[in-house]
């Protein structure tokens, strides 16, 4: 069978083709009788509008993008939830993909979305390089979450990873720790940045930092931990990058039958729900992802809605939330 047409509805419906049109899209100018009918006819034959030809009259599709680095990491899902919660309020569509932690995937998932016409693309935790993000933006608003780029041509929504880190580790400090390691997630977005923070409390507290380099992931976490204490036997208290990573330390940790905390605190970043589960009750930094992935619709609407065209480069304050992973060191 043809799929119906406009026409099919007008002739249903009896009324002009341009008055369905209307009232598909909720026109004040249409009576409620006739609004009334043109429903019916849509109902009885399943008339579904030609959005290609509407994006076409419009030049929009009312469709944003968003690009996830890792689906796996559930860090990543929180900033998600708050941009859905963000495009719920307002009359748009939303596409999302994940470029599973490849950067050709993540290439090609921007290049998709530029040629799908969308509206405007998120980028959470992109490794892309930023030359290529660049090109995107100048054909696509885009907004880069959860990583610094100073750039004219792009928005970004951070949270401040150097004062996370810091808040982590001044916190081991606090309560008494001076051989403190740090499981860093490598080149990953946000990592260099935790590092340093954590490099700079350090120092400034008279102590040497000493790093294990790892990446976003359980595993990294297993690898780097062992790396960790095989070289740092007196480490009393561990800030794992994320809070995946800080996983794998704890399960080094028992591997080597310790406990938490009673002979190592743990610290992670991101503040997940794994963290908040009752058996693994891990300190965290929370980056606060709802709100990011909530601001960065708003800078995008900015440009679509009100002509914004200079970049924005929102920076949000973490907070460290304590759980029962820390604890002062034995004496």
């Amino acid at each position: 069978m043809p799929k119906p047409t406009m026409d099919d509805v007008a002739r249903r419906a009896g009324v002009s083709r341009a008055l369905v049109s209307l009232a598909l899209r909720g026109s004040p100018k249409v009576s409620p009788r006739s609004r009334d009918a043109v429903r019916r006819a849509v109902a009885e034959l399943g008339y579904r509008p030609n959005l290609n030809a509407r994006n076409l009259a419009s030049n929009r599709t009312r469709t944003l993008g968003v690009i996830v680095n890792d689906l796996h990491n559930p860090f990543f899902p929180v900033v998600t939830d708050g941009i859905k919660s963000a495009v719920d309020a307002l009359d748009y569509r939303l596409l999302v993909t994940s470029a599973f932690l490849d950067n050709e995937n993540e290439a090609a998932a921007l290049e998709t979305f530029i040629d799908l016409g969308l509206d405007g693309i998120i980028m959470t935790g992109v490794r892309l390089d930023q030359p290529s993000i660049e090109r995107g933006a100048r054909s696509t608003p885009l907004v880069v979450v959860s990583r610094p780029i100073a750039s004219d041509a792009l928005d970004t929504v951070n949270n401040d990873d150097v004062a996370g880190a810091r808040l982590a580790t001044q916190h081991l400090i606090d309560l008494g720790h001076r051989h403190i390691g740090h499981v860093s997630g490598g080149d990953a977005a946000g990592a260099p940045l935790r590092r340093a923070g954590y490099v700079g409390a350090m120092r400034d507290a008279g102590l040497k930092p000493v790093v294990a380099v790892g990446a976003f992931t359980e595993s990294s976490g297993v690898r780097a931990g062992e790396e960790l204490f095989d070289s740092f036997e007196e480490c009393t208290a561990v800030f794992a990058g994320n809070d995946l990573s800080a996983l794998g330390v704890l399960d080094v940790i028992d591997g080597r039958g310790l406990a938490v905390p009673d002979d190592v605190s743990l610290v992670g970043y991101d503040n997940t729900f794994v963290a908040a589960l009752r058996h693994v009750g891990l300190t965290s930094v929370d980056q606060h992802g709802e709100r990011l992935g909530r601001i960065a619709v708003s800078l995008l609407i900015e440009r679509l809605e009100h002509g914004r065209t200079e970049a924005r480069h929102e920076m949000i304050s973490p907070t460290l939330v304590r759980r029962e992973t820390t604890a002062a060191p034995k004496m």
